[in-house]
Formats: C-alpha cells, sequence, structure tokens
C-alpha cells in the first residue's frame, strides 16, 4: 500500500546517482511541487546529486515552472539528461550549452515506448526511426554538446536492413502526476488533457526495483474509484504526495483547467477564436488544402496547430480526424501555450499507442514546422546554435506518414501585407531559412521514402521533394521569383516547368474555398 508523505520527504527518499523518469507534456503529467522540494533538498543539504533525468516531451511552461527547477538548482544536481524535447527547461539547457552537464536527444516516440521494452525487462528498441538525422550513430548519436559521451543509440542490421537499436537501462526512480489518488494509492488522470506514459514509466521502475512517487491534487477514499478510471494502479505506487497548492496541478502549459480539454464538457465550436489574418493564416490555408475528408492529421506545435482553425472556421471540423501526438484523436487540437490537449476529443488513448499508430503508418497527414531546409530536402528543427530544442515528434512522425507537408514562414523578421489576392513584401526578412546545410538533421530528405509526398509551405512560394531535390511548384501571387525567392535562398532549387500561382483566394481576408480542395481527391 502506498504511503503518503511530503513533497520535502519525497525529494530525501531519492538516491544520488539515481536514473528518474518523468512523464508529460508541457505541464501535464510534471510535479512541480516535488521537482522544487528536490531542487531545494540539493541546495540545502547537496543530495540528492548526480541525477539521470529521462523525459520524454518538453515538460514545463517555458518560463519558471517544469523541468527548469531541476536546474535552479545549479550543476550537480543533474549530470544527464536526455529527451525528445529539451527546449523549455532553460536553466538546465544552459548548463548542457556549458558542457556542464551529459545531454542527448532522442524521438519521442522512441522514448515514450522505450519505457514498456524496460517494464518488459527486454534489451531495448529496435526501430529504423531515426535513421539519417541527427540521432544516427553515424552522424551525432543524439549527442547535443561536446560533453557528451555515453553511447545511447547503436547501429545495427537486421534481415539484411539498417535499424537503430536503443538501449534500454535500469530505472530507480519514477517522478509521477495524476489528479486523484485513493487511500490504496490507486491513481486517476480526470482532470489531465492527455493520458500520458505513466503508467509505462512506473511499470519500469518497479520492475526495475526502483520506487515509483506521484504528486496528485486530490484524495479520495479507498473504494470509490471506478476502476476503468485508475490509470496507475496502487499496486505499482510506492509513495503519493498531495499537493498544498494549486500551482503545482496546471493542466497545460496555459491553463490550470479547461474542462473541454479533459471531456468534462463540449466546447460549442464558435467559442473557439478563429485565426488573424495574416501570412501565417494564409501559410495554414494552403497546408490545409492538402487535407481530404476522411483523413487522419496530426499537427504539430506552432504554426501547424492552427491549420485545426481553419479546418474549424471552414466548416469541415466534422469530416477529417485531427489527432495530436500525445494521444488525442478527434476534436480540436490546442496551439500553444496548450498543446497537447485539444477542445472536445473523441478519444484519448496513451501516449506509447499514439506512436504505436504513428510508425505503423496510420496517419494520413502530418503538418510540422519549418526551422532550416537545406538543398537536400533536409529539416532542422532541433538545434540552433546555442539554442538546444530536441526533435519532440517530428522523427518518428515524418518516417512512416504518406504525406508530410512542413511549413514556416520563408524568411525571419519580414515585414508582410497580406490582402486582396496578393501578397506584399514591405520589408525584407534578415533570417534564411533555405541553407546550403541545415545545422542539424531532425529530417532527413534522404532517407524520405518512395511512397512520401513531401511539401514546404510557405506564405511566398511551395515546394516539392521530387527525385532528391527541392523544387519550386507554386509561387504566391505578387511576387518576383528571383527577386523575392531565389535571391533570398543559399542555394538554387529547381523550378517546375508548369510553375503556378498559390491560389489567390488564400490572400484574401475571408476564403470559403477549402471545399474545392477537401472535396476533391484529383485537386492540388
Amino acid at each position: 500500500m502506498a504511503k503518503f508523505i511530503t513533497a520535502r520527504e519525497a525529494a530525501r527518499l531519492i538516491p544520488d546517482g539515481a536514473t528518474v523518469g518523468l512523464a508529460g507534456m508541457g505541464l501535464a503529467g510534471w510535479a512541480e511541487e516535488v521537482g522544487c522540494a528536490i531542487r531545494d533538498s540539493f541546495k540545502e543539504t547537496g543530495h540528492p546529486c548526480d541525477l539521470n533525468l529521462k523525459q520524454g516531451s518538453a515538460m514545463g511552461d517555458w518560463k519558471e515552472r517544469g523541468v527548469t527547477r531541476l536546474g535552479e538548482a545549479g550543476p550537480g544536481l543533474i549530470t544527464r539528461w536526455s529527451g525528445a524535447h529539451v527546449g523549455s527547461a532553460f536553466t538546465l539547457r544552459d548548463l548542457a550549452v556549458e558542457n556542464k552537464l551529459q545531454c542527448h536527444c532522442l524521438p519521442q516516440g522512441v522514448i515514450v515506448n522505450l519505457w514498456r521494452e524496460i517494464a518488459a525487462g527486454r534489451p531495448g528498441l529496435l526501430t529504423k526511426v531515426g535513421l539519417g538525422t541527427f540521432v544516427d550513430p553515424r552522424i551525432e548519436g543524439g549527442k547535443m554538446n561536446s560533453g557528451t559521451t555515453d553511447e545511447l543509440v547503436e547501429l545495427v542490421e537486421f534481415g539484411g536492413e539498417e535499424y537503430l537499436f536503443y538501449k534500454s537501462f535500469p530505472l530507480n526512480v519514477a517522478l509521477l502526476r495524476g489528479t486523484t489518488a485513493d487511500e490504496n494509492g490507486n491513481i486517476t488522470f480526470e482532470h489531465e488533457g492527455f493520458i500520458n506514459e505513466g503508467l509505462a514509466v512506473a511499470t519500469a521502475a518497479k520492475n526495475s526495483g526502483g520506487i515509483v512517487i506521484v504528486q496528485v491534487e486530490y484524495l479520495t477514499k479507498k473504494g470509490t474509484m471506478n476502476p476503468k478510471d485508475v490509470k496507475i494502479p496502487g499496486v505499482l505506487v510506492d509513495y503519493v504526495v498531495v499537493a498544498t497548492t494549486k500551482d503545482a496541478c496546471w493542466q497545460t502549459e496555459g491553463t490550470y483547467y479547461e474542462p473541454a480539454f479533459s471531456g468534462q464538457i463540449k466546447k460549442p465550436l464558435d467559442a473557439i477564436e478563429p485565426l488573424h489574418f495574416d501570412e501565417r493564416k494564409v501559410i495554414c490555408r494552403r497546408c490545409a488544402m492538402e487535407i481530404r475528408k476522411g483523413d487522419l492529421l496530426n499537427l504539430g506545435v506552432g504554426m501547424p496547430a492552427e491549420i485545426a482553425k481553419v479546418v474549424a472556421e471552414e466548416g469541415y471540423i466534422n469530416d477529417v480526424t485531427m489527432s495530436t501526438e500525445s494521444g488525442i484523436v478527434g476534436g480540436v487540437p490546442a496551439a500553444l501555450p496548450n498543446f497537447g490537449s485539444a477542445f472536445n476529443p473523441e478519444a484519448v488513448i496513451d501516449h506509447g499507442s499514439m506512436f504505436d499508430l504513428i510508425d505503423g503508418g496510420g496517419l494520413s497527414m502530418t503538418c510540422l514546422g519549418i526551422g532550416e531546409a537545406d538543398q537536400f530536402g533536409n529539416i532542422n528543427v532541433s538545434k540552433f546554435g546555442p539554442r538546444l530544442t530536441g526533435p519532440g515528434g517530428f522523427i518518428d512522425i515524418t518516417g512512416a506518414t504518406p504525406k508530410v507537408v512542413f511549413c514556416g514562414t520563408f524568411m525571419g523578421k519580414a515585414a508582410l501585407t497580406v490582402g486582396d489576392g496578393k501578397l506584399v513584401i514591405e520589408k525584407e526578412g534578415t533570417i534564411r531559412k533555405f541553407l546550403e546545410n541545415v545545422e542539424q538533421v531532425t529530417f532527413s530528405g534522404k532517407y524520405a521514402r518512395p511512397w512520401q509526398t513531401i511539401l514546404y509551405v510557405t506564405e511566398r512560394c511551395v515546394f516539392r521533394l521530387i527525385n532528391g531535390r527541392m523544387t519550386i511548384t507554386e509561387i504566391a501571387p505578387g511576387l518576383d521569383l528571383q527577386r523575392d525567392i531565389l535571391d533570398k535562398m543559399d542555394f538554387v532549387p529547381d523550378v517546375a516547368e508548369d510553375l503556378m500561382l498559390m491560389d489567390p483566394g488564400i490572400f484574401c481576408e475571408t476564403w470559403g474555398g477549402l471545399s474545392k480542395y477537401i472535396e476533391d481527391p484529383s485537386s492540388v
């Protein structure tokens, strides 16, 4: 039976040198009160120290709360850190940049499903996910700084084909969060926006001989929970911390509690604010033109998540099924600061199961962001000089989805005007995004599958990856190809012989033209 303890008591239970596993996304799943107690304990006593921190998604609000609390203690508390996305933990990221801790970034789906391999006592995860990217040991092996020496990924041959093998490891501590615990330590997630990988992490720790600590907001009497609502059974939970403040229990990065995220209510769609009309909305509209009725979509963080608002505004929200890698199926995915959740989801499956669907090719289409692109069709969204971010689910999702649409503005810091069916460049940007070579390969054009359609959508033009070459197939009305596009690139792309104008309608404040594309399989 689980013991109920304080956050300070929980911090003292973590041994020096322990491998600590987390589960969640944003502030969902993050045990803020226990994390602060671990930080304070290290500052006061020097213990626990030398921890190896393992996380999947970004965990934090990009300000003060989240995993960044552990970096506030300075060097020594965390000496090894790996996750799919590390960008929101500014203090730990800075320590990594200064080579004061080892830092790996690995694919999100690999991490959340590696917990299941560890729980089952298997040696690791064998997959093609990551081949040709910076995770491949022939390139960087997922290492994010020069001080990282541990090898977490191996290139192997199996059945005459190349695979990557991600090695299992013992897990000493699972640090998790739920909504409610009963007196036996059974944990429910009723106010969480999604079901994370907490069960797998708890099982991995328990079967490794480690301990499981879960922070919750509420305590209820034993025998009062619906057994189907229990996401982590009490037999796996050693210690429960009931939070003393609501600030430790936010549902997302930006919201303490939105019942439409967790299924308590259904929010009217007209209450969802439409996307502001600017070049970003133009890009989202062009991406939406690739959607077909009946599609199962994945929308990534940032601009891609805003495509959901375009689909809703155009009246087709019930004709496609949108999803996020967190496990949300249906509804309207929320953008930052609530990414990972969705308004009115139809179903919520666990994090690992969603990546099973993704890795097996179950999506119809995905739309993800562009950080940098190069002549080979490679994309970088994971590292920009000292700004370490990681791939999140980017590598997993692009590896097996039939249609992959990357989107972003053509230049950074440009001043643009859209309207009346055209685009006007008022002031040219200062940051080039289409480079000869990207700094880090998060998506490999070379490893794109022959059956995949790969597009790169900007407000100025649309590229397709054709025979390994970046090819401009569409240009925005009002622009000059040489002056406004080719002269602003560090490589010379191919230009389609039948270069087309982008639909002028998407450059008008009121569009209403999605039906032409979404209902016609032969269009675009």
